[in-house]
């Protein structure tokens, strides 16, 4: 398992190498959320997209949240993301999200799509670095508030 983790963080880094300057991003961000039906959860976000344009990017998302009374969720989900007004203090996007929803919960799992939409907004710290707050609604769940924090390269 080390193994296959240290070949992807390699394959990962040549891949940043390669790219245009300040192509691809990467965070990690605390979600609050009502993904399950008796309660809010809390999780952890997982995201990484690629520029394909200035103002327009593909990416990959996966969430992780509990609430804390044995329902568990994984959101893995595709994004298209693009960038509706930009200053010297950020970029505001507006994101679709396409992908699974995936409960956990004694006795049963449950299998169902998912589909959302987010805004939110990318502010860089000094060149690489950045927070992204955001917000969420959509289809299987009701909503979510993010905080995020990541790199860019």
């Amino acid at each position: 398992m080390k193994k296959k983790f240290f070949a992807l963080l390699f394959l990962l880094c040549g891949l940043a190498a390669f790219a245009q300057e300040n192509k691809m991003s990467a965070g990690l961000g605390l979600e609050w959320n009502m993904n399950s039906r008796h309660n809010f959860a809390g999780g952890a976000v997982l995201a990484f997209d690629y520029a394909l344009f200035d103002n327009f990017s593909l990416g990959a998302t996966l969430t992780v949240s509990n609430n804390f009374f044995g329902i568990t969720v994984i959101e893995p989900t595709g994004h298209a993301r693009g960038y509706v007004w930009e200053n010297c203090h950020g970029r505001l996007f507006l994101q679709v999200d396409l992908g699974a929803f995936i409960i956990l919960e004694d006795p049963e799992n449950s299998l169902l799509p998912e589909f959302g939409l987010r805004a939110g907004f990318r502010k860089p710290l000094k060149s690489s670095f950045y927070i992204e707050p955001y917000g969420r609604l959509g289809y299987a769940f009701a909503f979510s508030i993010v905080l995020m924090a990541g790199i860019s390269f």
